[in-house]
């Protein structure tokens, strides 16, 4: 876009009112609206691969994923390399590390690549593509008009909301997903636009099937996996089997563990093999062929889609049929085999560099080890009149719970997608202590393990709730004493005397700066004080110190503190031409955060 585009339109929103809070509620209604459109243009393709796919002989379908992935490594390639792997990783970064700016290319990067991988068989799903699809449209959004990175960060959410509440017709989980996991901000500031985007999202999606299908009457309520009524015939939940989804939760989050695990191992291998960045994603997919190889061999399936490849719903669905379960057709240890199939499928998928979403896959692994636990209760008479098919929509919501650590996220999403309440409490007991189990075994989640594995922290939600919310320019700043590095040492300590200072910035004759001499540094060279009028700043200043600007939210400059043990950073105009506004303290910066956690 133009340079000086977002800055007449920051003046026109400026003048007529528009720069207040209120006018997020405006901008969600339209980003709401707009992803839904390519949510739904993203999925369909989606859906007419796989649709495509279920009709072609066995030995196309095993071939097809590694054609999809030559175009989608190539697009990963050219196009953005941020649409590899499952993409909310790549957001919390953006949100934590880059101000919530994330360039349109990797949007269109990401839907391009995510379509050739999942609609080609690829073991991925569709939530990692959409958040990151939606978020990079919000925050186009807040470039736009020029929005402070508080606001952006809003938009940002705004997107991620809008694209879960289209594709999974889950506009509360939306919402929940990205206050529970991308913002960390339950605050009504924050909440109010991001409900606003997930309602239009939800509606325009509904609308668009309503043109798209004239012959179909697409209804409100409509869940993704439809429960037979033989689900709503089968034993309903009793207190007695509190222990089962108790065990449940525990062997869930062991589940999810053992998945993240191997999924980021997969990724190290992949990362230390020297072959070009394209050619990674198409073996991954050769390989996923030769499973699928492996699978139609000792099951002989000769034709449609195998159960772990795309995103794995049309299984999903049949573990809801409680008749499979009764004639015989499901068995504990054919779920069983589909759960390692479906993690390793997902692991060549994704932990060789394809594009797609974890979600869909935690789904139909908590479904399997959910189904085969409840057979395993029903031939041990532990529990024989309990239903294998609750078991297995109580184990979706665990094993997501589980592999996220966002429990609250899993139980709405899990029920948006069933519409079936019965079974809502053994699901919430299950989700929570699979949790539990992830996290005193593994701190991160499948998310915020790839950033703690770049040195990103994210820290506990209270606190970043605060620090984000914060920006450079809400603290006061020291007023700069200014040195030139051919200056003598000397002038140091008169600058001190005369004016208090302890860190002074380095700039050059045309005022760029070049560095600082902090209070430490003069201090040590103090000891020797004889030496100091023979010494020049320059001998002196330290020029691998960051600095900050004043968009800059406190988290990430705590951060910078952290890292380099100093007193002071040196803040600069991002806007004009770098020239040096103050210095932000370490002790300024903590008198305002405490200011706020008393104003709470």
């Amino acid at each position: 876009m133009p340079s000086g585009l977002p800055e007449r339109i920051k003046r026109i929103t400026s003048t007529s009112g528009l720069d207040r809070d209120w006018y997020l509620v405006l901008l969600a209604a339209g980003i709401g609206t707009i992803t839904a459109g390519v949510a739904w243009s993203f999925i369909e393709l989606i859906h007419l691969a796989a649709h495509w796919l279920q009709r072609e002989p066995m030995w196309l379908v095993l071939c097809v994923p590694t054609a999809g992935a030559v175009v989608a490594g190539t697009i990963i390639f050219f196009v953005a390399s941020e649409a590899r792997g499952h993409g909310v990783p790549e957001v919390l970064h953006a949100i934590t590390r880059k101000k919530s700016r994330i360039k349109m290319r990797v949007a269109i990067g990401k839907w391009t690549s995510a379509v050739f991988t999942i609609g080609s068989g690829g073991s991925a799903g569709a939530e990692g593509p959409i958040v990151q699809i939606g978020s990079a449209l919000g925050s186009a959004f807040g470039r736009l008009i020029g929005a402070n990175t508080q606001n952006t960060t809003t938009l940002l959410g705004c997107g991620a909301a809008a694209g879960i509440a289209s594709v999974f017709n889950a506009p509360i989980a939306g919402i929940f997903f990205v206050l529970e996991i991308l913002l960390r901000d339950f605050s009504v500031r924050t909440f109010t636009p991001i409900v606003i985007a997930s309602v239009f999202s939800a509606a325009s999606t509904q609308i668009i099937h309503s043109w798209a299908n004239p012959e179909l009457q697409y209804a409100a309520n409509e869940a993704i996996f439809n429960l037979p009524a033989s689900f709503h015939d089968a034993p309903a939940f009793t207190p007695a089997e509190i222990p089962n989804y108790v065990v449940l939760g525990i062997i869930c989050g062991l589940v999810a563990l053992v998945f993240v695990k191997a999924l980021y191992f997969t990724e190290d291998v992949y990362d230390r093999i020297r072959a070009h960045p394209i050619l990674k994603p198409i073996s991954g997919a050769a390989l996923l062929g030769l499973v699928g190889l492996v699978y139609v061999r000792f099951t002989g399936q000769e034709h449609g889609l195998l159960p772990f490849y795309s995103n794995g719903y049309p299984f999903i669905q049949s573990l809801f049929e409680p008749d499979r379960y009764q004639t015989g057709e499901l068995l504990a240890v054919g779920l069983v085999a589909i759960c390692l199939f479906k993690c390793l499928a997902t692991c060549l998928t994704l932990g060789s560099g394809g594009s797609g979403g974890i979600f869909a896959p935690s789904l139909m692994l908590g479904a399997c080890a959910g189904g085969a636990f409840g057979i395993i209760l029903n031939t041990l008479e532990w529990a024989p009149n309990a239903s294998p098919a609750s078991y297995a929509l109580v184990g979706m919501a665990a094993v997501v719970a589980a592999t996220t650590h966002a429990p609250l996220t899993a139980i709405l999403i899990v029920y948006e997608m069933t519409r079936d309440y019965r079974i809502v409490l053994p699901l919430m007991l299950a989700a929570v202590i699979s949790t539990v189990v992830a996290r005193l075994i593994m701190r991160d989640s499948i998310y915020t393990l790839k950033l703690t594995r770049r040195g990103v922290r994210i820290g506990q939600m209270s606190d970043l709730t605060i620090l984000r919310r914060l920006v450079v320019d809400d603290v006061p700043l020291v007023a700069p004493v200014f040195v030139h590095p051919e200056e003598s040492a000397q002038r140091l300590l008169e600058l001190s005397e005369r004016t208090s200072a302890t860190d002074f910035v380095v700039t050059d004759r045309a005022d760029h700066y070049l560095g600082l001499v902090t209070d430490a540094d003069l201090k040590e060279a103090l000891v020797y004080r004889e030496a100091i009028p023979l010494l020049q700043v320059n001998e002196l200043q330290r020029s691998d110190l960051p600095t900050v600007t004043l968009e800059e939210t406190l988290d990430i400059v705590l951060d910078k503190f952290a890292r380099h043990d100093v007193h002071s950073l040196a803040v600069l105009d991002e806007r004009g031409d770098g020239a040096v506004l103050g210095l932000i303290t370490r002790s300024r910066l903590m008198h305002r955060y405490q200011i706020e956690l008393s104003a709470r």
